[in-house]
C-alpha cells in the first residue's frame, strides 16, 4: 500500500506453567517470560508503531505488595522503550548484587516484571489521540484480587453508543465513551457480579472472609463472565484479559474478523495476533500453533488448567482478507503463498493491459509490501514465456538450429527495480506547494532501464485506497523515465466501502473508487441515484442496526468494475503526465481464488459480517453528503 493506512493492533500473552526456578535452570535466565513477550512484540511491530504497553501479574503476592505492574510508552520507539524500562528496573533493583539475577523468587517479590503472567499490546491509533491514556493494557483496579481486570485488544465496536447506554441501565456511570473503556467496564461489571454471587455462596457455606477470597479465585467462571459481557457486542475483536488472582483469557469475535493464534506445551501458553511471531519466539513448527476459533475463548486458570470455551455462537466466518493482502507479516507460511497467488491470478489482466508485449514492457513493484505478490507475477510471467517458447520450438520442428533456439530462449520478461523510497515526508511543512514537491520526491527511480517513448511500465501495488500518492508522487516519478504507458496494477480489488472493525478507513470520501463512481454518475446525468441513496440512508438512520441495509451499494450498481477503473485512471493521472496511464484491479472472484479461507471482503463488496457495518456505511454516506468530515462510528 503506497499510502500509509493506520490499522490493526497487536496483542501478545505469555503464561508460564512452571515455577520460575524451572526457567532459570532450563534456559539460564530468570526473565524468560519477559524475554518471550519482548520477542513476540518485536515480531509484530508491523501491527502498531504509535504506542506499546506491557503488564505483568505475579502470583501469590505477599500482603501489602503490588502484584500488577504496567508500563506504557508513546515514544518514537515504544516497544524498545517499554522493555528498556522493564529490564533497567530489574537491573537497578539488584543494586549491584548480581547474584540476585539468579534468584527468581527474590526478583519476583522485588521487581515489577518477573512474574508468571504477561500481556503486551501494540497500538496503531485508528481513533483517539495518541497519548498515554489511550494505550493498552488498561486496568480496572480493586482491592479484591479477583476483581482486578487488565485488558488489551485488537478491536473496534460499531455500537459503542448502544453499549454505553446498557452500562447506564445497569447503574454504572463511565467517565469515557470509548469502546475500550466500555468493554473494560462491561466485563468488569459481570466480574463484580460473579464475585458477589460466589461471596454469598461461600459465606452461606460457613467460610471465613479470608477463606472466601481463595475460594472465589478457584471457582470464578471466566467463560460465563465473557458470555454475559459480550452478548450485545457488534464488531471485530481479539481481546486478551488478565484477572488479578491469575486467571487469563483471549477471546475472538464470532465472525473471526480479527486474528488470534495460540500455542501450548507443558512449559507455557502463548497467544498472539500473528502465527509467525509465535513460531519465531518459541522456535516451534507452524503446525503446532492453533488458530483460536471464532466466538471462542482460550482460558488459562490460575491453577494452569487450559480450556477452549465457546462464548458466542459462531457466525459465518468472515476473517479479514486485508490481513492477508497487506496487514499481517508475509513471513507466515500461508500468507506468503496467498500473496503470490494474488500476483499470479492478476497476471492475465496485466498482460492484456500491455497487449502481451513482453519485449517493450518493464515490470516492477511499489512499495516493498507488494514484493510477495510481485513474485507471483514473475512466476506467472515465466510460465507464460515458457508456453510461447514451447510453441515456437514445436513450430520449428526437427530442423531447428542452435541459433534459433538461442533466439527463442532469449524471450523473457524484463524485471527491474524501478522505484526506491528515498525520504520520509515530514509534516512540519505547511505550505501546500512545498509539501507537494516533497511528496513528489518521496521515491527515486532507477534511470537507464526504460526505452523512452517505447516501453510500457507495469508497477504492482498491493492496494490502492485514496490514490493521492499515485497522483502526487508515484506516477509523476515514473513519468520521468518517459515511458509510452504506465500501468498501475493493484493486487487487491477496488476499495469501495469503509471499515469499522479496527482499520483506519472510515470515510467514503477518502476512497478513489467512490469518487470515481460519483463522477460517473454526474457525467451520465444520474445524480438522482446519489439523492435516492441519501434519502434511503436517512430513512434508515434511526432503525435498529439489525434492520439496516447497505444503501451505498446502489452508488456502484450502474457501472462495471472496468468503467470505474477507467475513471480512476483519469483521476490519478497528473495534468503534466505525458504517458498514458491505466489502473487495473484484482477481481473479487480472483481474490477469493487466491485467499479462499479469509472471506471478509466488505471493503470491496459491502457485505458486512455484522449489522453494525451496514449502519456505519450508511452513516458514512450521510456524512459525505452533509459535508461532515468525521467518523461514522
Amino acid at each position: 500500500m503506497s499510502e500509509q493506512i493506520k490499522h490493526e493492533c497487536g496483542i501478545a500473552m505469555v503464561r508460564l506453567l512452571k515455577p520460575l526456578e524451572y526457567y532459570l535452570k532450563q534456559y539460564g535466565t530468570s526473565t524468560w517470560g519477559l524475554n518471550k513477550l519482548h520477542l513476540l512484540m518485536e515480531k509484530q511491530h508491523n501491527r502498531g508503531q504509535d504506542g506499546a504497553g506491557i503488564a505483568c501479574i505475579r502470583f501469590d503476592p505477599k500482603p501489602g505488595t503490588k502484584y500488577i505492574n504496567r508500563h506504557r510508552s508513546n515514544s518514537n520507539s515504544p516497544i524498545s522503550d517499554v522493555f528498556k524500562w522493564a529490564y533497567e528496573e530489574i537491573q537497578e533493583s539488584v543494586n549491584n548484587h548480581t547474584d540476585r539475577l539468579h534468584d527468581p523468587q527474590w526478583l519476583k517479590y522485588n521487581t515489577g516484571f518477573a512474574g508468571e503472567l504477561f500481556l503486551g499490546h501494540l497500538r496503531y491509533g485508528t481513533f483517539g489521540k495518541n497519548n498515554i491514556k489511550n494505550l493498552h493494557p488498561v486496568i480496572r483496579a480493586n482491592n479484591w484480587m479477583t476483581r482486578n481486570l487488565v485488558l488489551a485488544g485488537n478491536f473496534n465496536m460499531t455500537n459503542v453508543d448502544e453499549l454505553f447506554e446498557r452500562l447506564l441501565e445497569i447503574g454504572q456511570y463511565p467517565v469515557e465513551t470509548s469502546d475500550t473503556i466500555t468493554i473494560l467496564e462491561k466485563i468488569g461489571h459481570f466480574l463484580d457480579e460473579e464475585n458477589e454471587k460466589l461471596y454469598a455462596r461461600f459465606k452461606a457455606e460457613g467460610f471465613t472472609k479470608k477463606e472466601i477470597t481463595a475460594k472465589i479465585a478457584e471457582a470464578l467462571d471466566v467463560a460465563d463472565i465473557l458470555k454475559q459481557s459480550a452478548l450485545n457486542w457488534d464488531g471485530g475483536y481479539a481481546i486478551a484479559g488478565l484477572f488479578g488472582h491469575g486467571d487469563s483469557f483471549v477471546f475472538r469475535d464470532p465472525s473471526g474478523i480479527r486474528p488470534a493464534f495460540y500455542y501450548q506445551d507443558e512449559e507455557v501458553v502463548v497467544a498472539a495476533s500473528e502465527r509467525p511471531a509465535i513460531q519465531t519466539a518459541l522456535n516451534v513448527h507452524h503446525s503446532q500453533i492453533k488458530e483460536l476459533l471464532p466466538g471462542h475463548a482460550l482460558i488459562v486458570e490460575y491453577n494452569g488448567k487450559v480450556t477452549l470455551s465457546p462464548i458466542l455462537e459462531p457466525r459465518k466466518k468472515a476473517a479479514c482478507s486485508f490481513e492477508r493482502i497487506y496487514f499481517s507479516r508475509g513471513t507466515d507460511v500461508d500468507i506468503y503463498q496467498e500473496r503470490k497467488r494474488l500476483g499470479r491470478v492478476l497476471t492475465p489482466a496485466i498482460l492484456k493491459s500491455v497487449n502481451h508485449d513482453l519485449k517493450n514492457t518493464v515490470f516492477s513493484y511499489i512499495p516493498n509490501t507488494a514484493a510477495d505478490a510481485f513474485y507471483g507475477v514473475v512466476e506467472e510471467l515465466g510460465t507464460f514465456c515458457d508456453s510461447i517458447k514451447k510453441d515456437l520450438i514445436l513450430k520449428e520442428g526437427a530442423g531447428i538450429t542452435t541459433g534459433k533456439i538461442d533466439q527463442i530462449f532469449n524471450l523473457k520478461a524484463r524485471i527491474e527495480k524501478l522505484a526506491v523510497k528515498d525520504i520520509k515526508l515530514r509534516t512540519f511543512i505547511t505550505q501546500d506547494n512545498a509539501r507537494d514537491d516533497l511528496v513528489a520526491h518521496v521515491y527515486d527511480v532507477t534511470y537507464g532501464v526504460v526505452n523512452p517513448g517505447v516501453d510500457n511500465l507495469v508497477v504492482l501495488d498491493d492496494s490502492i485506497v485514496r490514490g493521492t500518492t499515485l497522483k502526487k508522487s508515484i506516477i509523476r516519478i515514473l513519468d520521468r523515465l518517459e515511458p509510452r504507458k504506465i500501468v498501475i496494477a493493484s493486487s487487491a480489488p477496488q476499495i469501495r466501502y469503509p471499515d469499522c472493525y479496527g482499520i483506519d478507513m472510515a470515510k467514503l470520501g477518502d476512497f478513489i473508487a467512490f469518487i470515481a463512481a460519483i463522477e460517473l454518475l454526474k457525467e451520465n446525468r444520474m445524480t438522482h441515484v446519489i439523492n435516492e441513496v441519501y434519502r434511503n440512508c436517512k430513512l434508515q438512520e434511526n432503525l435498529p442496526k439489525e434492520q439496516i441495509v447497505n444503501q451505498v451499494k446502489d452508488i456502484y450498481r450502474p457501472f462495471t468494475a472496468q468503467q470505474i477503473s477507467a475513471k480512476i485512471s483519469q483521476l490519478v493521472k497528473p495534468s503534466d503526465c505525458k504517458a498514458e496511464v491505466q489502473v487495473i484491479f484484482q477481481t473479487i472472484e480472483d481474490l477469493h481464488t487466491a485467499i479462499p479461507n479469509h472471506t471478509g471482503d466488505w471493503y470491496f463488496t459491502g457485505n458486512y459480517p455484522t449489522p453494525g457495518g451496514n449502519k456505519v456505511v450508511n452513516r458514512s454516506f450521510i456524512n459525505y453528503i452533509e459535508g461532515r468530515n468525521e467518523r461514522a462510528y
